[in-house]
């Protein structure tokens, strides 16, 4: 008998058939009669409950099915008669497949802290909240590919190894097949990477944007999807040293089309989790956000605000709060800030433009003041920015005198430099770190619990 998985078990159609089932038992009940086991295969956040008559099974057999165990169990379909269900399942086969030591699996009781289950990565996927996490997490991922895929875009694979630092900040893993005890020198002392894999300094990117740019000056539309790193030493509930980003480029794109593409963007992919997800969100809800779906909504019905960094700033000072950081023009904003203007100011999520050149990268196109580029942040409730972005300089003078005033070093630029050089056009793109994506539809509040195993400071286990 072909096996059915547990997200369609529960169709009125198949009330009063033979089915055959697979999981992992969540916890089981019962008396010397009859016993009850939650049966859950990490299909649904649902489970199944099946029914097994004693009459007609040993104690020896029910011993092994045991919270954390794995079992088969093939039998009817039918009405169940108690409450919070529709149907359950009377057995009448039982394979067990694997046991779990009710003295040492770590899942035996419920109720584990956030905390806890982090050091039990490799087992936590099995729990209740992170089986809705990673299934809200696969669901925007698709809704992702189907959002550009279907306005025309082409789905770049940018290099995970790259010799440029694309955000200018340094803060990059290094690979290298030299020996780190004892690498090649040259004469004057330093590390001689002519010897290394690829004969020079190498890293883990930390964004596919540039070269992005280069598939958007020939195919018109792009997005990349895939993981990059940081090593910068932020160990907090905001940051990942490795971590998914999304990044569309777009060629004769100005701010403009940008933000309306960054907010036709985020509004699909969260109105598709709630339409597809919503067993799973409203399980998250229940246990930890009750304003979840609200909130969701919100972001969806809502138009988002567009107004200038000068604008916000003013906003900010005006507002008589005691922010921890203090604000005024020229100050990188921080979380504290973006949410005040989302969640008290507006009441709305919020489109930031037009930036101070100093507080963002090279690349951006600059304005006419010479003192601000023509960047954007969306910035939602809960979590502050979520997009960064910009129109890109498509100047090459310009752009070549902002690498030089930041003293970037020109042999790693040339390439990016020639996009301007040969058939320049205006385009612009966005980043979107898709955990910060997650935490916002998950609610969770540590993004450490919407990646299946994450990777920060002193932490790569699993």
């Amino acid at each position: 008998m072909k096996r059915t998985r547990i997200d369609r078990i529960f169709d009125p159609a198949l009330i009063g058939s033979e089915v055959s089932v697979m999981g992992w038992v969540r916890t089981r009940r019962g008396n010397k009669h009859v016993q009850f086991v939650a049966l859950n295969d990490g299909s649904t956040i649902r489970n199944i409950q099946i029914v097994f008559d004693m009459s007609r099974f040993t104690d020896d057999q029910l011993k092994l099915v045991t919270t954390g165990s794995s079992i088969h169990v093939t039998g009817q379909l039918v009405e169940s008669q108690g409450k919070g269900q529709t149907c359950e399942i009377q057995a009448d086969t039982l394979e067990v497949f694997g046991t779990a030591d009710p003295e040492t699996y770590p899942l035996q009781k419920k109720g584990h802290t956030l905390e806890f289950l982090r050091e039990k990565a490799h087992l936590r996927p099995r729990t209740n909240t992170f089986g809705a996490v990673l299934r809200i997490r696969s669901a925007l991922a698709f809704a992702i590919h189907k959002f550009f895929q279907e306005r025309g875009f082409f789905y770049l694979n940018t290099p995970l190894i790259t010799a440029s630092d694309c955000e200018g900040a340094g803060a990059m893993f290094q690979v290298t097949t030299l020996d780190i005890d004892n690498p090649p020198r040259t004469e004057d002392g330093k590390v001689d990477y002519s010897a290394d894999f690829f004969g020079k300094p190498t890293a883990l990117t930390v964004s596919g944007q540039l070269e992005g740019e280069l598939g958007a000056t020939a195919l018109g539309a792009i997005y990349t999807f895939g993981p990059t790193f940081r090593a910068e030493n932020s160990n907090t509930p905001r940051h990942l040293s490795e971590f998914w980003m999304v990044e569309p480029e777009v060629a004769f794109f100005d701010i403009s089309d940008n933000m309306d593409l960054a907010e036709d963007f985020v509004k699909y992919c969260i109105g598709y989790a709630l339409q597809n997800c919503k067993d799973d969100i409203d399980f998250l809800a229940q246990m930890y956000d009750k304003d979840l779906p609200e909130r969701l909504r919100f972001v969806i019905d809502n138009d988002f605000v567009r107004l200038s960094y000068t604008e916000g700033i003013e906003i900010l000072k005006a507002s008589g709060k005691k922010f921890e950081f203090p604000v005024d023009w020229g100050t990188d904003l921080q979380s504290e800030h973006e949410r005040y203007l989302v969640e008290e100011h507006f009441k709305k999520p919020v489109i930031l433009t037009d930036y101070p050149k100093d507080i963002k990268a090279f690349y951006m196109k600059l304005n006419d003041d010479n003192r601000t580029v023509r960047a954007m942040d969306v910035l939602f409730p809960t979590i502050g920015e979520i997009i960064g972005g910009s129109e890109r300089e498509a100047d090459y003078d310009k752009l070549l005198k902002r690498i030089e005033e930041l003293d970037i070093p020109m042999k790693d630029m040339w390439w990016y430099l020639d996009t301007r050089r040969f058939g320049t056009v205006p385009h612009a793109g966005f980043g979107l770190g898709f955990e910060r994506l997650v935490l916002f539809v998950t609610g969770m509040t540590n993004i450490r619990d919407v990646i299946p195993f994450p990777r920060t400071p002193n932490n790569a286990e699993f």
